[in-house]
């Protein structure tokens, strides 16, 4: 009874469809077993035994009725053995622990629990990412490296550092009042890891698959949790809509193709008609918040059969409505080139005196002077913009264009935003 069977006897399943229930399973069962014993670390090693052990016997024995019940259960005895100096308390503990996971599991939004966990408000930025890619998304620390083009030693160091963390500030559920506050650092956490995929800071390639899939997996996985939250839905949303155009980004020798310039046959139709679907119903139930306002000029984008058809001033619009929601420097810059679009580049580089010097503000002035015509300009700009930028595609992109303004009087070809705004 302890293990999560029922009368019906195990069902079996083939390796693939194994790998993918225990992926799924993982955080939920390591929430449960941190809520009820607290520990980050010696439950995460618990949970890694629990399926190591799933891995190995289920493929012969069939997958429990109750699969999560027994993953839970087994953690529950690992750590138990892993706390035998308190043998009496542990031994009590994973009593009532195993009798709870012998039948129907609380809900008790077991995948929120473990988000908020990783993204706690004492960690940083990069510590909030490196744990929820480790705890909640199952990267090992090996590929979380890879992902993001840093030493193995560093990402082990702030996943240690986190978990020390997290163990002195000790971890609560938060007051209903704090939940937002929490959920939005969660999403902020989401978002960065999709914007690192999606145009990676450095590196030989433009984007990075694996962690455009995770981002989109991870919401996903948070949205049942709060299905009434326009914000959480607006940014799987955005996720969706925006990767749409992956197929289209980048040539077959990888260099970069800008919005302009993509084939729209290539877009991922039906991830446009999901991403569509959600901001719609979104904006029509629930407060408007910077995400969904940023899936709606996605939106508006993945509609235009063509980058003549944009309905520019519609997204000027939205980035009216951004800019005093969510006021930062890339929402500016971004507003800038719709500015630009649709009253002229004159009316765009006026405004980009007020931004402060970045490779990207460098990248949307040789634009606007190159629609301006001014392709002397255009070109000293567009090649400051390449020596700025870490991203191999990027930076090769803009050197084609500074030698196109440079050296064609400014006949580089399609007349396309720059790679600041969606693409």
């Amino acid at each position: 009874m302890g293990d999560g069977r029922g009368a019906a006897g195990p069902e079996l399943v083939d390796v693939t469809s194994l790998d993918g229930l225990l992926r799924e399973l993982a955080p939920q069962v390591l929430a449960a077993v941190v809520r009820r014993y607290g520990g980050f670390d010696t439950c995460e090693d618990a949970v890694q035994e629990a399926l190591l052990a799933a891995a190995t016997q289920w493929p012969v024995q069939g997958v429990p009725d109750n699969p999560k019940a027994w993953l839970i259960t087994v953690a529950a005895r690992r750590r138990t053995e892993m706390w035998r100096s308190d043998t009496a308390r542990a031994r009590r503990e994973e009593a009532v622990f195993i009798q709870d996971a012998s039948g129907s599991v609380p809900d008790v939004d077991d995948t929120l629990t473990l988000f908020l966990l990783c993204c706690h408000p004492s960690l940083t930025h990069p510590s909030q990412v490196a744990l929820t890619l480790r705890a909640v998304g199952g990267l090992s620390t090996a590929e979380i490296a890879r992902s993001f083009l840093v030493p193995e030693a560093t990402v082990a160091q702030r996943i240690s550092r986190a978990k020390q963390r997290i163990k002195a500030d000790g971890f609560r559920l938060p007051p209903a009042l704090e939940l937002p506050e929490r959920i939005a650092v969660v999403l902020r956490v989401l978002y960065l890891i999709f914007n690192e995929g999606y145009t990676a800071s450095s590196g030989v390639s433009l984007n990075r698959v694996e962690l455009t899939a995770e981002a989109i997996r991870l919401t996903r996985q948070l949205r049942p949790e709060r299905p009434d939250d326009g914000e959480i839905a607006g940014l799987l949303a955005l996720m969706l809509l925006t990767d749409a155009r992956r197929p289209a980004r980048t040539a077959r020798d990888g260099a970069l193709v800008p919005l302009a310039a993509q084939d729209r046959g290539l877009w991922d139709s039906v991830a446009i008609a999901e991403g569509t679907s959600l901001i719609t119903s979104a904006l029509a139930v629930a407060p408007v918040g910077p995400y969904q306002v940023q899936a709606a000029i996605a939106a508006v984008h993945d509609e235009a059969s063509s980058a003549d058809a944009t309905d520019w001033r519609q997204i000027l619009v939205l980035y009216d409505l951004l800019e005093r929601l969510a006021p930062g420097p890339m929402v500016t810059l971004n507003r800038v080139v719709a500015v630009a679009m649709v009253h002229g580049p004159a009316a765009g580089l006026r405004l980009l005196d007020s931004l402060a010097p970045h490779y990207r503000v460098d990248a949307v002035r040789a634009h606007l002077l190159d629609m301006a015509g001014e392709y002397a300009a255009a070109g000293v700009h567009y090649g400051r913009a390449a020596r700025g930028t870490l991203s191999v595609p990027e930076r090769r992109y803009l050197e084609g264009r500074a030698r196109a303004a440079a050296g064609m009087g400014g006949g580089s070809g399609v007349r396309s935003s720059p790679d600041s705004s969606p693409s």
